[in-house]
């Protein structure tokens, strides 16, 4: 794959770049998604024009393998390093209920937090990287995971103080003085996987960037192996309790950066990776401020779901309701995780492709991905309708909370559908570099127009849980149709002589 890219700039540039070079700064203080008659000339091998149903579905297809490749391998990563935790959680609960709930609180507070900003920090990279793999700059790639490393590290450094006085924290917010007390004294020990989380995120971005994806879902299933493994032997067998519980989760997460580490030094990502170098210190403040729109984009996303968890807590019979939306949640977060998949997947596609001065190609892919996606989505809906008076049993025997969730099943199912269209424009948007706006509309939609409409609806209106998570998901939808409608507007030509300019910003050569 390296071979076809790499000509792609040069041959782009020679015959472009003299009388584009004084515009195309210009262009970078342009609003995203305004049209524009800026001219650009694609390169040679983007796609060709579709006439007629016959070439749309052959430029599908062959779209979708190019997609599905990337999605499917990001998909069991995904699942894989998402079961670490869990796996950690179900052997807590048999070591005790005070080891289950301070591990809860700990995993969903503190390293729930973390997790969520770290990895919208190293998104960043996603842009940076996949858009100069796609120009066949492929020396600047290690050069970006050095920049990624050191201001996640300057960060997970910073958020290490959340772990240090997280008992305080959990007193404060209204946990009992035993659970803060024993959450407290793990979050301490867990601070290792915090400075993994440092490691993890770059590292993912830069392979994701040159679709080696497949090397990551092999590390990640032989760290959910060993994972499950030693949290048996350690935790039971041994009756380590949770000082085995950190020590096997951090392990696992370290052993995924190491072998990680130790793929990319080998040689197999040829020009991307050419050891350490100075230059990683050069434009970090640029750098922070497209890290920090990129937490600020995600932390917004995964906020107002844990907002949604909250807000039912002081709804009547609360404990109920909470039990029964956390139910629904863990469905949606399990489906949702194609979306995950194809997220990534399409962010390095339109990534790549605008880099390489494939605008057509960038957007066919966009249609690709949402078509896909919104299929998928649809088919999963119909599935959770069709068994709704079956699947609540697999989770509670409590005829309230199952009469609840069954309630919740159209909005779960609705929610399923707008979350599987939802991340992929978000791909898109990461892959093309618009995550300060994206931020800005997550603001409005999600705090300014979702939360209080949930509020009103849950507590005014007196529809108790369905009300907020009507409100919200109303909240979803308008970012989506928001997304979408930035999407519909915007000149692809125009994005491609973009992400070459910010090639050059970044340190890129002609």
């Amino acid at each position: 794959m390296e071979d076809s890219r790499e000509p792609l700039l040069s041959q782009r540039e020679d015959q472009n770049h003299n009388h584009h070079h004084e515009d195309l700064d210009r262009l970078h203080s342009l609003p995203i998604s305004t049209s524009s008659t800026y001219s650009f000339v694609p390169d040679a091998d983007d796609i060709p024009p579709i006439n007629g149903i016959r070439d749309f579905f052959r430029e599908f297809y062959k779209e979708s393998k190019k997609l599905w490749y990337l999605a499917g391998p990001a998909i069991f990563t995904s699942v894989c390093q998402y079961s670490l935790g869990a796996i950690t959680q179900v052997f807590s609960g048999q070591v005790g209920t005070l080891a289950l709930a301070a591990f809860s609180v700990e995993n969903c507070v503190i390293a729930g937090f973390s997790y969520g900003f770290m990895l919208g920090m190293g998104s960043a990279l996603e842009t940076l990287c996949g858009q100069a793999f796609g120009a066949g700059q492929l020396d600047m790639l290690g050069i970006y995971l050095q920049r990624s490393w050191i201001i996640l590290g300057t960060t997970a450094s910073l958020l290490s103080l959340l772990y240090i006085f997280a008992a305080q924290l959990l007193k404060l917010i209204g946990q009992t003085a035993a659970i803060s007390k024993a959450a407290g004294i793990f979050s301490i020990w867990m601070i290792p996987q915090l400075f993994a989380y440092a490691m993890n995120f770059p590292m993912a971005k830069f392979l994701q960037a040159q679709s080696k994806i497949m090397v990551m879902a092999l590390i990640a299933a032989a760290a959910l192996v060993l994972h499950t493994f030693f949290s048996w032997l350690l935790m039971l067998d041994l009756g380590w309790g949770l000082v085995g519980a950190a020590v096997v989760l951090n392990a696992s997460w370290w052993f995924i950066e190491l072998a990680q580490f130790l793929y990319i030094i080998s040689g197999t990502c040829g020009r991307a990776w050419n050891g350490f170098s100075c230059k990683a210190f050069q434009n970090l403040w640029g750098f922070v401020r497209l890290s920090l729109a990129s937490a600020v984009m995600l932390c917004l996303e995964f906020w107002y779901f844990m907002a949604l968890i909250l807000f039912a807590g002081y709804l009547k019979n609360a404990e109920v309701s909470v039990d029964a939306l956390s139910i629904c949640l863990i469905i949606l977060g399990w489906m949702v995780m194609v979306a995950f998949g194809m997220n990534a997947a399409v962010s390095v596609r339109v990534s790549n492709e605008l880099g390489a001065g494939h605008p057509r190609t960038a957007k066919f892919s966009v249609v690709v991905a949402v078509i896909s996606s919104l299929m998928i989505g649809a088919i999963l809906a119909l599935i959770l309708i069709l068994t709704r008076n079956k699947y609540p049993s697999l989770f509670s025997t409590d005829s309230q909370v199952k009469e609840i969730v069954n309630d919740l099943t159209p909005v779960l199912a609705l929610s399923i559908v707008i979350n599987n269209i939802q991340p992929v424009l978000s791909g898109v948007a990461i892959g093309a570099g618009w995550q300060a706006i994206v931020a800005y509309v997550n603001i409005a939609c999600y705090y300014v127009f979702g939360i209080p409409l949930g509020l009103i609806m849950g507590y005014k209106l007196d529809m108790g849980v369905r009300g907020i998570w009507y409100g919200m998901l109303s909240g979803i939808v308008a970012q989506t149709v928001a997304l979408f409608f930035m999407v519909y507007r915007t000149n692809w030509n125009k994005e491609a002589s973009i992400a070459e300019s910010r090639i050059k910003r970044w340190g890129g050569h002609d």
